[in-house]
């Protein structure tokens, strides 16, 4: 029975919580920490330990391995601590504030020989595994276009350069880029980046990219926090038609020509469990790790090439 903590219970990390303790068969919540006194009450409905500095509670001997659900202005000193007591940790996105960080974060998990896993959950969507098992079919990809749009923010911090890095950069994009690698198996090589804030003071809350991957791919990226609606639309133009997916309201086409020769619904599925099972499997060396260090580092890397192009106003190569 794998023990788990878990560094972060509020919304999303509560997620995790509930997964751990009702459906993930092998392994059990052993504690949970969480700045909010309303940890206490959580860890009593799980029948967990609550721990009021995360610092004990990766330390603990009755934690085998852990996951941080936090702002990433902790990640790099939760890694740090992780690799000092030899834990594996689940890490969720964005890997860091920026680069740099998520350089250091990678290098001290990989010399402690420490097993790393990136929360990048959306390539877990359904629709976004049928986009990459589609796209083959569909002849050469030329060119690709993507939104993320989401409703405003409520989270104080998303709007704090010290616990959050950056926006929807890193908050939002960081998941279109790593699903858009897991689609098509490429590479951004460049990106050009305009961007604002709308709602929020310091951190922009609406990006629009331009990118340009391998094998002369070019594709164009919106991601906001700005309308009171949501969308995930990707749309890929080939040499046979394009195939268009929509991972957030369910469904898959591919049009050819004027038509709509196929449709496809999806019904909504929860993207951390199985997530959390192919960590399970991994650390228990029947699997692969599922997302590893190097795959988070990448998208924290395009999302930096990205801030920096916003800011200078010119192409910057990630």
């Amino acid at each position: 029975m794998r023990r788990i903590g878990i560094i972060g219970t509020g919304k999303h990390g509560s997620r995790y919580a509930n997964h751990v303790v009702n459906d993930l068969a092998g392994a059990k919540l052993a504690g949970i920490s969480r700045r909010s006194p309303d940890g206490i009450e959580q860890a009593k409905v799980w029948g967990c330990n609550y721990f009021k500095d995360w610092q004990a509670l990766i330390a603990d001997p009755q934690v085998d391995a852990l996951i941080a659900v936090t702002p990433p202005g902790l990640n790099l000193e939760i890694a740090q601590l992780c690799a000092a007591h030899s834990k594996p940790l689940l890490i969720e996105k964005p890997l860091a504030r920026d680069s740099r960080e998520a350089s250091a974060l990678v290098s001290t998990m990989e010399s402690a020989n420490c097993p790393l896993t990136v929360g990048q959950t959306l390539r877990y969507n359904p629709v976004i595994a049928a986009l990459g098992e589609r796209l083959p079919e569909m002849g050469r990809l030329h060119s690709f276009a993507v939104d993320q749009r989401i409703e405003p923010s409520t989270l104080a911090w998303h709007d704090d350069p010290e616990a959050a890095g950056a926006g929807v950069m890193m908050h939002t994009a960081v998941h279109v880029f790593d699903a858009l690698k897991v689609i098509t198996g490429l590479r951004i090589l460049r990106v050009m980046a305009t961007m604002k804030c709308v709602h929020s003071s310091r951190l922009e809350d609406l990006v629009v990219m331009l990118v340009e991957c391998e094998n002369n791919v070019f594709g164009t990226v919106d991601v906001s926090k700005v309308g009171h609606a949501r969308s995930g639309r990707f749309e890929f133009i080939c040499q046979k038609g394009q195939l268009v997916g929509e991972q957030i309201h369910g469904f898959l086409e591919i049009v050819e020509q004027n038509r709509v020769t196929d449709h496809r619904d999806f019904e909504p599925f929860p993207t951390i469990l199985p997530l959390l099972t192919d960590w399970l499997a991994f650390l228990d060396g029947s699997g692969e790790n599922p997302i590893c260090s190097r795959e988070g580092l990448y998208a924290v890397q395009v999302c930096s090439a990205a801030l920096q192009s916003a800011e200078a106003g010119e192409w910057v190569e990630v």
